[in-house]
Formats: structure tokens, C-alpha cells, sequence
């Protein structure tokens, strides 16, 4: 197990941590000099990451999606955590253990997915129950089902995640149309199994979460109509006017043209799923803005796109001020190893000196 993750660095540290590098770039500084700028994750979060010095040595020793082994001083730099690199080395795989450097669902792959079949077992209508059946009992599909992300960063963006969100989904389905005693529970809650299916081959999750070159020619929906269209060659009788209108939820539950769907929602059950489907993505994207916010003050989160609005800390807001979150006086990240010798008798110690002297 590797140590320490992301969400185990305290400021003002040395720093020696294996990661995955999610994002790098090679920019370059005002006097013409090259720097590295890099986004490093592991399972517990992202960490901001820049390299000053000797960077000509070491830019093409390493890529996005490599695993890499860095020193450096960890610090608050503008309200957010930044990692200045000293050194930095790439590592095979056989060196590292993957799971530690991918976020994953909290819940049990197996329980998720004994639950799932569960709630198909509950589905009364004989067709969309052999429907929903004939994807559970495909091994490549149950695998895939327990492994994949719903979405490359939006919402329930890690490992079993779209798991979870069809499960949370059949949940809200299933209070729903106990609400709503015209809609048909066994079509809604098919509708949320289904609805994005196609992801278990339009996003790949080997190093980083990311689209195949399937999932960027077809996208979700056309992939999870075409796996819906081979499960049902193998169901005899299945009525026509029903596959319709499992294929229409399908389609429509991104809700408008605008936001990629092909067709906009026209009967209740359709209707629904959207809505229960952006409450759910919505939610989960609200709770992973506030979980993973980089800045270490303040009440309110940064700018979210997805939610188009900053989100309030709920928490902290209510705590109100304490000793404990009394402003930092955070140090400005030195920008070269020289500044950092400087700067560290006075600012850090004898020991972070000592500890930069022996990597010279």
C-alpha cells in the first residue's frame, strides 16, 4: 500500500509519494526558463504540482498516465495545496498497486451488484424482466458493471460508480412511482437500469478515466441501443411497441436536444427517469464539489461548470468561525531550488535544509 496518499500531506513537508500523473504540460516561465505543471492523483484526491528547476533533464522521462515517484515540498500556496518537485522519477507498473491511485465506489462491487439483481428480481413484466436478466447474466457486461465510472468527472466519477448511480436511480425510481400511481414501475425502473449502459464501453478506466475511440465516434446512447438491440434478438416475442419505448427512454433521458439528447422526453416514464436521473448526477456532483474542493479556507467552494454556480459548505458554514480554521499564513511557493535553500532556515528548518541538501 502506498503512503502517504493525497489526503494525508500536511503543509510545509517533504514529500516523498508515488502517484499517477493525471494531466502534464511543459510551460514556460517569464524569463524564457521551462517548467512543469502537473495534476498527480491518487485514490484519495488530486494534487497540483509544479517543477521548477532541471526540468530539461527529466520532461521526457515521463508522460500522462505514467506512474511517477516524487520528492518535494508540500505547501498552501494561494488557499491551495501545491507540491513543488525537487525530483521525480517514473516507475513501471509491476512497481506500483493500480488500485491505489484510482478513486472507488465505498461500497462493495458485489454487493451493489447482488442488489441490482435483486431489484430485477422484483420487475413483474416477463419481458423486461428477461431483459434486464439477460444483462445481468453476461459475464463480460457483470464485470464491466462492477468496475465502470458513470462519467469521466462529472458525477460518480470512480470506479463502481455506475453502479452506484443505477442503484441510487432504481431507488428514487422506485419511490417515485409509488407517488405517482399512473406510472409503470417495471418501465421506469428498466428505463434506469439501461439508460446508460452504453458507458461500459464508451469510457475506459486502465490508467485514467477517459473516452474509447468507440465512446468518441458513438457516444453512450447510440452504444447502449445497439447492446439493447442484441440482447433482444435472443428474447422471443418481445412486443415491438414496448422495445419503442424502452429504446425512447434511452434516447431521451439526457432530457434536451441541447444537452445531447436525441429526443426530449414524451410519456410520463421518460419524463421521469430525466428528472430523476439529473437529481441524482446532480447531487452526487454537488457532494464530490464540496469533498474535493481544493482551497483549505473559506466557506464556499470554487466555480463548479457542471452545476454553474459555486456551492456552499454546508458544514463549515454552520460550525461558523473557530480557532481551528483561523486564517494561514500561507508561504508563497518558492519558484527555484536556490529560493528554497534561502527560505528554509528561517522558514522551515534545519531540517527541510538537510532534507534538500541530500537529494544535491
Amino acid at each position: 500500500m502506498k503512503s502517504p496518499y493525497v489526503n494525508e500531506l500536511q503543509p510545509n513537508q517533504i514529500v516523498t509519494a508515488t502517484f499517477l500523473v493525471h494531466h502534464k504540460e511543459i510551460r514556460q516561465k517569464k524569463s524564457g526558463e521551462l517548467y512543469l505543471s502537473l495534476l498527480l492523483r491518487d485514490r484519495t484526491g488530486d494534487l497540483d504540482a509544479k517543477m521548477w528547476d532541471n526540468v530539461a533533464e527529466v520532461m521526457h522521462t515521463f508522460e500522462q498516465d505514467d506512474f511517477v515517484r516524487v520528492k518535494g515540498l508540500y505547501t498552501i500556496y494561494q488557499n491551495r495545496p501545491q507540491l513543488t518537485i525537487h525530483k521525480v522519477e517514473r516507475l513501471d507498473e509491476a512497481e506500483v498497486d493500480p488500485a491505489d491511485f484510482f478513486p472507488v465506489s465505498s461500497r462493495d462491487p458485489e454487493e451493489m451488484f447482488a442488489e441490482l439483481r435483486q431489484i430485477v428480481t422484483g420487475v413483474r413484466h416477463p419481458h423486461l424482466k428477461a431483459l434486464l436478466e439477460a444483462f445481468l447474466n453476461d459475464p463480460e457486461i457483470a464485470a464491466r458493471l462492477k468496475r465502470a465510472p458513470a462519467a469521466k468527472s462529472v458525477h460518480h466519477a470512480y470506479l463502481g460508480g455506475l453502479l452506484e448511480h443505477v442503484l441510487s436511480l432504481c431507488r428514487l425510481c422506485q419511490f417515485a412511482a409509488g407517488h405517482y400511481p399512473h406510472v409503470d414501475p417495471d418501465l421506469l425502473v428498466t428505463g434506469a437500469i439501461l439508460h446508460d449502459i452504453g458507458k461500459l464501453y464508451e469510457l475506459r478506466y486502465d490508467r485514467n478515466f477517459a473516452y474509447t475511440t468507440e465512446g468518441q465516434l458513438l457516444g453512450h446512447i447510440a452504444i447502449g441501443l445497439r447492446l439493447i438491440a442484441a440482447k433482444l434478438r435472443d428474447i422471443p416475442n418481445f412486443p415491438e411497441r414496448l422495445r419503442t419505448l424502452v429504446e425512447h427512454m434511452v434516447l431521451s433521458h439526457h432530457g434536451q436536444l441541447e444537452y445531447g439528447s436525441p429526443k426530449v422526453p414524451l410519456f410520463p416514464e421518460a419524463l421521469l427517469l430525466h428528472h430523476l436521473d439529473d437529481l441524482d448526477s446532480k447531487m452526487d456532483c454537488m457532494r464530490a464539489r464540496v469533498d474535493q474542493d481544493p482551497h483549505v479556507e473559506g466557506e464556499w467552494t470554487g466555480y463548479s461548470q457542471p452545476l454553474d454556480r459555486i456551492v456552499l459548505k454546508k458544514g463549515r458554514y454552520l460550525e461558523g468561525p473557530s480557532e481551528s480554521r483561523r486564517r494561514l499564513h500561507a508561504v508563497p511557493t518558492p519558484r527555484t531550488s536556490q529560493q528554497l535553500r534561502a527560505k528554509a532556515p528561517t522558514l522551515f528548518g534545519e531540517k527541510l535544509l538537510q532534507a534538500l541538501e541530500d537529494d544535491s
